[in-house]
């Protein structure tokens, strides 16, 4: 992958770039990219320099006139695989919200649910839109990525999710997924099926696999059964909810009682499926999700809450007060989570 660095704007005619200045001004890149861009923990001696020698090098770090003054473009990346399911919709609907009371723009950079763009973001884009700070949702970042963006020393936090390496907001998936499944064994279920995320992209997210551990270990303390035809997968979308059913009823081994999924948008599609074959929820089978979409509620839906768009509005006040100086103000914190019973979860028929 070609390496992020800071470009002047020159026309196509000039060659300076990050490095050329930070040699020499006798400082690392990541100071430049500080310097030029008006962020803190830079001495005023020391930004004096290295906006001296930038100056004589003709080299100008923001690609936006109206952020040459200060190096800033008051404006805020978020780094989303898709914007057409809930979850990520919300978190840009929260992290948008603080922003718009700070006064900042929000870029949003979509990669529709693959990486093949992936470099071409991190190696133009990213630096060509010059923006202050970077939100990454529901996605891992490779040593390169982190690399790049951290020899440009710039702001960023992961919501979603834990990640190796970052600053994270998310929920403790193992907890909430261990409390839906409780929640069917405490209702007295043994034969319990399993619907889990697998998202055939290379975004490395290690929450599909939190929720399927989290299951397995809960299943496994209760001396439950875990059968290889109850064992289903999706991909977070309700059609692949529909299916999964579609597949478990169309199997001729026995039928669950209740089946976990690892999202609502997929419990949905259970529903809606076992309504089409004459299975009654929760008569018949119990469904629980983890969540609590937007119509959830409407659908009775017995779901584990969580809130993303609140989860990114603090990713995203982080960011911005760590812009402001704030020393340490990114840091990982845990979201809550609720377990809301609704109507789609009951005591297996006897």
């Amino acid at each position: 992958m070609a390496r992020i660095t800071e470009r002047s704007q020159r026309g196509g005619h000039s060659g300076v770039s990050i490095e050329d200045v930070a040699a020499a001004a006798g400082v690392s890149t990541a100071t430049v990219s500080r310097a030029v861009r008006g962020l803190p923990r830079v001495s005023p001696a020391t930004r004096e320099k290295i906006l001296e020698v930038a100056g004589a090098l003709g080299y100008v770090a923001s690609s936006s006139a109206s952020g040459l003054a200060t190096g800033r473009t008051k404006t805020i990346g978020v780094l989303a695989p898709f914007v057409s399911r809930w979850f990520f919709s919300k978190a840009i609907e929260g992290a948008d919200r603080e922003l718009h009371a700070r006064q900042y723009n929000l870029s949003l950079f979509n990669l529709g649910g693959h990486g093949s763009n992936r470099e071409r973001l991190f190696s133009k884009t990213m630096v060509y839109k010059q923006i202050d700070a970077l939100l990454v949702l529901c996605m891992a970042l490779t040593p390169d990525e982190l690399d790049h963006l951290q020899k440009i020393d710039i702001p960023l936090i992961v919501v979603g999710g834990h990640v190796e390496e970052c600053a994270y907001v998310g929920i403790d998936d193992y907890a909430a997924s261990s409390v839906a499944v409780r929640h069917l064994i405490d209702l007295g279920h043994r034969d319990i099926a399993l619907l889990h995320g697998d998202d055939e992209t290379d975004l490395n997210f290690d929450v599909p696999r939190v929720r399927i551990l989290a299951f397995t270990d809960v299943m496994a303390a209760e001396g439950l059964p875990m059968r290889p035809e109850w064992d289903e997968w999706g991909d977070f979308t309700v059609r692949s909810g529909q299916e999964a059913f579609r597949r478990l009823w169309a199997s001729p081994a026995p039928k669950p009682t209740a089946i976990f999924c690892a999202s609502d948008e997929m419990a949905m599609g259970v529903i809606f499926e076992a309504a089409r074959a004459g299975v009654r929820v929760p008569e018949d089978l119990s469904v629980v999700g983890i969540d609590d979409h937007d119509f959830a509620d409407a659908m009775g839906l017995t779901t584990v809450r969580q809130r993303p768009d609140e989860q990114a509005e603090l990713a995203t006040k982080m960011l911005l007060d760590e812009l402001n100086g704030v020393a340490g103000a990114v840091r990982s914190a845990v979201a809550p989570h609720q377990l809301i019973v609704r109507r789609t979860t009951a005591p297996p028929p006897s």
